[in-house]
C-alpha cells in the first residue's frame, strides 16, 4: 500500500490576488456600494468563485444571505434644523443632523443636560450620569473618551453612548466634539463626512433596526450653536474643552437651561443587499459544529457627484477590494490544498460596512449556521495597506482572548510579529465589522498591516491621500508579493485557529468578555 501523501503547501499567487482586486475596484463596478448594481456585481463574483471552489452554500440553495437596507435621506425641501433657546441653527452649518429612518416626520422638544463625556461602565466605575436626572430629556455630551484609559475600552464607551443614554431615561443624544477630535478632522472636515444618507437594516418587525429607539433626537453641535446650549449656565465652551484637554480631565455634568428643538423631515427607501457566504465543513466529527468566520466586507463608498476632480467613482481598492481578495486566496488555500482543518471555516463577503457594520451585524443577529453549530471566533480584514511589503501586523482585540497566543504564534512561524495599536486614537477596535460578533460574545480580531520599517510612512501616506478617495485605484503602487504574503499569514492563522485543542476563549476578567459574555468560560492570563 502507497504510503499516505501529505498535504502540500499551499500557493499564494500575487497575480490571482492582483486579478481579484483589479475587477473589484475596476470603473464598471461603480465603487460597490452597498444596494447598488455595482454592488450586486461584486457579490456575484465572489459567489462564483466559492462555487467554483467547491465550497458549501451557507444559505439554502444560495450563495447570497439577503439583507435589505433602509436608506433615509433629509428632505432637502424641509432643512432640517435645532431651535436652541429660541435660537435656529440650519444643518450644515454649527449643527449637524442626519436622517432617521423610524420617524419620517420630526417635531421634538425636551429640556437638555451636560453629562461630560456621557460614559457609564459599572466595571470601570465609571457613570457619567450620577446625580443627574435624564428622563424624558436630551443628554449632551463630548465626543470621544477622557485621555489615559486604554484605547479599545475607551472606544467601546464611547460607541456605547446612546446605550448608556437610553439607560438613563433620554430620548436624545447630542455630541460636541472634543478638542482632540477637532485636532484630528477639523469641523469642515466632520462636516463633509457626514453629508450622507443613514442606513440600517429592516427587522422582522419591518422597521430599520436600532440599538436604542428610545433615542429619537441625535446630532451634532459646534461653535455658536454650543454656546447656545450652555447660555445661562455659567459655563462656557472654552472651559470646558480646557477641562477636557488636561490629562485624564472630566467635565462634569450640569443641567442646561434652554429647551431644544429639532425639527427634520426624512425620505425613506429601500434598497436590497447581500451578505455572500460560504462553508468548508471541518474534518473533525467532534469538532466540526464550531466555525471560525474569515470575514471581509465587500461594499465602498459608490460615485459621489460632489467629490472634487473629474473623477468621481470611489473604487475602494485598499479599502477593501485587497481585503476581500485576501479572503478569497485563504478560501482557495484551505479548498484546494485536500486538509482540512477541524473545524469548519465560514468565509463570508459582508455589506454595508461603510454605512455602519450593517452587514456584519445582520449576520451576527442571523446566524447562518446549522442546527447545533456555534460560531467561536472571527478573523476581520479590512483595509490591508499593501503598498510596501510589510514586516509586522497589527491583531486588534488580540490581547482580549486566547485568539492573541494563537494569532501570535502562527504569525511568528511566517516570519510576522504583532505590534501594538499604532493608532489609539483612532478607536478602531470599535469600527470594523467583527466588532459586531464581538456584541455578541464572540472572540474576534481585525488584522492589519503593520507600521514596522517603511510601514508608518506607507500607511500614513495612504490615510491622508488616498483614504476613502477617488484614487484608491488598483494602479496604486501595490506591492503584490506582500499581497500574498498577507494572505499566508492569514491562512495559517485561521488554520490555528480551526485546529486548536480549544475553542477560542475570553481572559478572566477581560472587559469585554465580562461585558458581552459574562457566562461563557474564561481563560487564565499567561503572565510574561
Amino acid at each position: 500500500m502507497a504510503a499516505a501523501q501529505p498535504p502540500k503547501t499551499p500557493a499564494f499567487s500575487p497575480e490571482e490576488i492582483r486579478a481579484d482586486v483589479g475587477f473589484l475596484a475596476d470603473d464598471l463596478l461603480e465603487g460597490r456600494d452597498a444596494g447598488t448594481r455595482g454592488y450586486d456585481i461584486a457579490a456575484h463574483y465572489v459567489a462564483a468563485r466559492f462555487a467554483a471552489l467547491g465550497l458549501t452554500q451557507a444559505v439554502k440553495g444560495d450563495w447570497l444571505q439577503p439583507v435589505t437596507l433602509a436608506v433615509a435621506d433629509l428632505d432637502k425641501n424641509a432643512p432640517a434644523a435645532f431651535i436652541i433657546g429660541g435660537r435656529r441653527f440650519t444643518n450644515e452649518g454649527d449643527v449637524m443632523i442626519g436622517a432617521i429612518g423610524r420617524e419620517t416626520r420630526q417635531t421634538l422638544e425636551a429640556q437638555a443636560v451636560f453629562v461630560g463625556y456621557g460614559l457609564q461602565s459599572a466595571r470601570e466605575k465609571i457613570d457619567d450620569y450620577a446625580g443627574l436626572d435624564l428622563r424624558g430629556k436630551i443628554a449632551v455630551a463630548l465626543s470621544g473618551a477622557p485621555g489615559g484609559m486604554p484605547s479599545e475600552v475607551a472606544a467601546h464607551l464611547a460607541a456605547e453612548k446612546a446605550v448608556a443614554a437610553q439607560q438613563a431615561g433620554a430620548i436624545g443624544l447630542i455630541s460636541i466634539p472634543s478638542p482632540s477630535l477637532l485636532a484630528r478632522r477639523p469641523w469642515e472636515r466632520l462636516k463633509q463626512a457626514a453629508g450622507g444618507p443613514t442606513v440600517s437594516w429592516i427587522d422582522s418587525d419591518g422597521k430599520p433596526y436600532v440599538r436604542t429607539p428610545e433615542i429619537r433626537i441625535g446630532g451634532y453641535v459646534h461653535g455658536p450653536a454650543a454656546e447656545a446650549l450652555l447660555a445661562g449656565s455659567g459655563r462656557t465652551l472654552a472651559r470646558i474643552y480646557a477641562q477636557a484637554s488636561k490629562k485624564g480631565g472630566r467635565p462634569r455634568g450640569f443641567a442646561l437651561k434652554p429647551l431644544v428643538k429639532i425639527e427634520r423631515t426624512s425620505i425613506v427607501t429601500t434598497a436590497q443587499s447581500s451578505n455572500v457566504i460560504a462553508i468548508l465543513p471541518g474534518s473533525d466529527p467532534a469538532l466540526a459544529h464550531e466555525y471560525v468566520l474569515l470575514m471581509a466586507h465587500l461594499d465602498h463608498l459608490g460615485v459621489k457627484p460632489d467629490a472634487r476632480g473629474d473623477d468621481k467613482i470611489h473604487n475602494g481598492a485598499m479599502d477593501n477590494a485587497s481585503g476581500v481578495a485576501t479572503m478569497m486566496a485563504v478560501a482557495k488555500a484551505f479548498a484546494e490544498n485536500g486538509d482540512r482543518p477541524r473545524r469548519s471555516i465560514l468565509f463570508a463577503a459582508v455589506t454595508a460596512e461603510e454605512d455602519g457594520l450593517l452587514g456584519a451585524q445582520y449576520l451576527a443577529k442571523h446566524p447562518v449556521l446549522p442546527a447545533g453549530g456555534k460560531l467561536v471566533g472571527v478573523i476581520n480584514l479590512d483595509m490591508p495597506v499593501l503598498t510596501y511589503d510589510f514586516q509586522d501586523m497589527v491583531a486588534f482585540g488580540a490581547e482580549h482572548s486566547t485568539l492573541g497566543p494563537i494569532v501570535a504564534q502562527a504569525a511568528q512561524a511566517q516570519g510576522i510579529a504583532l505590534s501594538p495599536d499604532p493608532l489609539p486614537a483612532e478607536g478602531l477596535f470599535t469600527r470594523s465589522d467583527h466588532y459586531r460578533f464581538v456584541q455578541e460574545g464572540v472572540p474576534s480580531i481585525f488584522l492589519m498591516t503593520g507600521f514596522a520599517g517603511p510601514g508608518k510612512e506607507a500607511f500614513e501616506a495612504f490615510l491622508a491621500t488616498h483614504y476613502h478617495q477617488p484614487s484608491d485605484q488598483a494602479d496604486l503602487p501595490i506591492h503584490w508579493d506582500a499581497a500574498a504574503k498577507f494572505a499566508r499569514v492569514n491562512h495559517a492563522i485561521a488554520r490555528a485557529i480551526a485546529n486548536g485543542d480549544e475553542a477560542p476563549r475570553w481572559f478572566k476578567g477581560d472587559f469585554f468578555g465580562d461585558a458581552f459574555a459574562p457566562e461563557a468560560p474564561k481563560a487564565v492570563r499567561e503572565r510574561k
